[in-house]
């Protein structure tokens, strides 16, 4: 569904729908009571891009029709924030204003935080020089009304920052505070709301879990760092070095120290860990030290490849938090040789799209 045409009173007509479709993938297995966890139905995703059209005087946004990849213009943002929204416009309205902003600009990425930061990307098909920086650093204090702002530009092999290239999010769970550096161009999560479900289901799972937790693809450290009073040690493992870079940041700065992050793709971990071999980024890390009893993972669509797939049936805990059905199920088709499902949640983390996120406990069978 094109942005443009969502109708927020089809939400729940439509989650039900998304649900039913889904869970035809699940037909041939034994799955507990299910859990679904639905989103706001406007104003929930935190981050969003935009290409820029100019046409004679005008310039505005524009996306793409999924279906026939026509353009479209853009003026607001149903699924965006509402600094999001704001600052759509308040952008626009200063590169209308300075041919300096506005000459070639390409895109604008806007990530924003439910603890009210934000990050706007200008990306352009030119050098940028010292008259773009100076029209930039005006743009942020005129911003700096709405909210704490960096800005960035963009151009080939150039990247210009007025400030700094991350925002730090920041929330409570389970009477709690944490907070989360996240840097521009890595993975966060686009539904604040619903990710904080996601940390709150699983730590909720954790509770009656003991031992060490192993976790692959950590991303900044979201579930490892919310996870980190759960278990007594926790290894975690990313492969994007920026991302690393701000995982063992955010340790420092929610002051936790049981946790240890490497970086390392899932299946090198994997390999290694089979062959009882040191992972060259982890070759500190005596693994014959931790109790593993638990594994997160939470990977990209394609889901855990084959070793990963051996890797998580060695643990008597698994929670797999996916993003795509499909692989999950293909995924399942190999735990569920060893394990149960205990809990089977969906969490509509990508409303008015077939998109949907699931978390998933399993269980060594008895």
């Amino acid at each position: 569904m094109r942005v443009d045409q969502i109708d927020t009173k089809l939400y729940q007509s439509l989650l039900e729908e998304k649900v039913k479709n889904t869970l035809a993938l699940f037909n041939n297995f034994d799955l507990p009571n299910i859990s679904v966890i639905p989103s706001s139905e406007q104003g929930y995703r935190l981050r969003a891009e935009f290409r820029v059209w100019h046409q004679d005087d005008d310039s505005y946004y524009i996306m793409f029709d999924p279906q026939n990849k026509e353009k479209f213009r853009v003026d607001s943002f149903i699924p965006g924030s509402k600094l999001l929204n704001d600052l759509m416009k308040l952008v626009r309205e200063a590169f209308l204003q300075s041919e300096v902003l506005r000459r070639k600009l390409y895109q604008v990425d806007f990530l924003t935080t439910l603890s009210g930061q934000a990050l706007v990307s200008m990306i352009y098909h030119k050098p940028l020089d010292q008259s773009w920086l100076a029209e930039a650093e005006q743009l942020k204090d005129h911003l700096s009304s709405v909210a704490h702002i960096n800005i960035i530009g963009r151009s080939r092999k150039q990247k210009v920052l007025v400030d700094n290239d991350y925002v730090t999010e920041s929330f409570e769970l389970d009477g709690k505070q944490y907070q989360y550096k996240q840097i521009e161009n890595t993975f966060t999560q686009p539904n604040g709301l619903i990710n904080v479900a996601m940390l709150s289901w699983a730590r909720h799972i954790s509770n009656d879990l003991t031992g060490d937790l192993l976790e692959l693809y950590c991303g900044n450290g979201n579930f490892s760092i919310a996870l980190s009073d759960k278990f007594n040690k926790v290894l975690a493992t990313e492969i994007a070095r920026t991302s690393v870079k701000a995982a063992n940041q955010n340790l420092t700065d929610n002051q936790i120290t049981n946790v240890v992050i490497g970086q390392s793709s899932a299946e090198d971990f994997s390999a290694a860990y089979f062959e009882g071999k040191k992972v060259k980024p982890l070759k500190e890390v005596d693994l014959t030290s931790y109790d593993f009893t638990t594994i997160l993972v939470d990977p990209p669509r394609a889901g855990l490849d084959s070793d990963t797939e051996k890797l998580v049936t060695r643990f008597d805990n698994i929670l797999y938090i996916s993003c795509n059905p499909e692989t999950l199920s293909n995924n399942l088709s190999t735990i569920l040789q060893t394990h149960e499902i205990k809990d089977f949640t969906f969490f509509d983390q990508f409303p008015y799209t077939h998109h949907i996120e699931t978390g998933v406990w399993l269980e060594r069978k008895k």
